[in-house]
């Protein structure tokens, strides 16, 4: 037992595991897109989505670094890296933490990684971007999108475990 080698193999297996979310839902948003096009048009025709409200909390919350440590708004070309780098600090820095408490409460791991991942879609989707005023509540997200997150994020929790007892193996 070796909280600290547990919290880095659990870092490493935080940000796979953030990279095996972000192609989850590049996959899922493409199979959106393919079952939905008519669908999709006509909500953008209709304004039923305007820009601020699409953009992920990833990038809300770069923003509002920007802003805050930088005191300068974050340029539109950097939007999609800079949401990028707090989805995949916030993954490896989740993953430390569960790496670290792994070696410390083994049960922790328990169902490779999918009870720690739906604990993470809970507390972030569900209270965490609501409560920072990063998205929407919980009621005011359809079952659909609810499902979505889930899955994006029990991949995360099987993914970051997965990786972490590899990494855990070697150090």
């Amino acid at each position: 037992m070796d909280p600290i080698r547990g919290a880095v193999a659990g870092a490493i297996g935080g940000a796979a595991g953030a990279y095996a979310m972000e192609r989850f839902q590049e996959w899922w948003q493409d199979m959106e897109r393919r079952a939905a096009p008519t669908r999709r048009a006509h909500a953008v025709k209709d304004g039923a989505t305007d820009k601020r409200t699409a953009e992920p909390a990833t990038v809300k919350a770069a923003e509002r670094v920007s802003r805050k440590v930088l005191h300068a708004e974050l340029p539109e070309e950097l939007k999609p890296a800079a949401g990028e780098a707090v989805h995949y600090t916030t993954g490896a820095t989740i993953g430390a933490i569960y790496g670290f408490v792994a070696e410390i409460l083994p049960p922790a791991r328990m169902f490779n990684g999918l009870l720690m991942g739906t604990i993470v879609w809970w507390t972030a989707d569900n209270m965490a971007v609501p409560a920072q005023k990063l998205g929407k509540k919980p009621e005011q997200i359809p079952p659909s999108r609810h499902a979505y997150a889930l899955s994006s994020h029990l991949l995360y929790g099987f993914t970051t475990e997965f990786v972490r007892s590899l990494v855990r193996l070697v150090i």
